[in-house]
């Protein structure tokens, strides 16, 4: 008889492909970020674009909150590539338990495990 555990241990681990794949995902995201960031801030009004700037406030809400949220990607996918450095890329921020394999794929700058992800998020 097959231990489940085994195969559920063995499905979550990275291979050096994996790793490749992920390190190489994550600096894409990175350049995506920088390029978005650069593209925001040199779309800031001028002096002349002051009074368009005013009757576009909505449009200068839009574009601060997208630098944000960018900035907060940015962060998040620096962090897992110094994780990668480090050795401890794929390691649960709360439980230490290794982040399924298949949740690091779809997002490679996870923190946590889907377990502990679902905790902070119910915790808000």
């Amino acid at each position: 008889m097959v231990n489940h555990q085994t195969i559920d241990e063995l499905d979550m681990r990275l291979t050096a492909e994996d790793l490749a794949a992920l390190q190489q995902n994550l600096c894409e995201q990175r350049l995506f970020r920088q390029e978005q960031l650069q593209q925001i801030a040199s779309a800031a009004p001028s002096r002349e674009d002051d009074q368009r700037q005013q009757q576009a406030a909505s449009q200068v809400e839009v574009q601060v909150k997208l630098a944000a949220s960018a900035r907060m990607v940015l962060a998040d996918v620096e962090a897992a590539l110094r994780r990668m450095d480090e050795g401890r890329y794929g390691d649960c921020h709360l439980c230490r338990r290794s982040i399924a394999r298949e949740r690091l794929m779809i997002v490679p700058q996870a923190r946590y495990c889907a377990r502990c992800q679902q905790v902070r998020e119910a915790g808000r």
